[in-house]
């Protein structure tokens, strides 16, 4: 079983750096760009404060949305331990395919686009 799960691991821990290293590279040319068309320094501050924020609120909202589901999660496997269920049957993994809907509901409910925060 080992055989099969450093394998694959590596191809997601691989995947994730090409995503960053392009997330960086995109961000560099970007700055780049910014630099290069010689705006006024009040414009350039404001631009690059923008992105900022952004990026804290993007933040804050994967941070939200993962903490929601990983609560619906762990629900989902305290319910499945109530229920004394040991092997994986479908049962269970419907109780937890439901707590994932749930968490992904929930967190939708709490920030909910369009409600005038942006």
């Amino acid at each position: 079983m080992s055989d099969v799960i450093f394998p694959g691991s590596f191809l997601v821990f691989f995947i994730l750096a090409v995503v960053y290293a392009i997330k960086i590279v995109v961000d560099a040319r970007t700055r780049n760009r910014l630099i290069v068309s010689n705006p006024s320094p009040d414009t350039a501050m404001q631009a690059l404060l923008a992105q900022e924020a952004r990026d804290a609120r993007s933040r804050r909202r994967a941070a939200l949305r993962w903490g929601v589901l990983l609560v619906c999660l762990a629900a989902g496997f305290g319910i499945i331990q109530l229920v004394g269920w040991q092997d994986v049957t479908p049962g269970a993994i419907a109780v937890l395919l439901a707590a994932t809907g749930l968490g992904n509901l929930v967190f939708y409910a709490v920030d909910r686009p369009g409600d005038g925060r942006e």
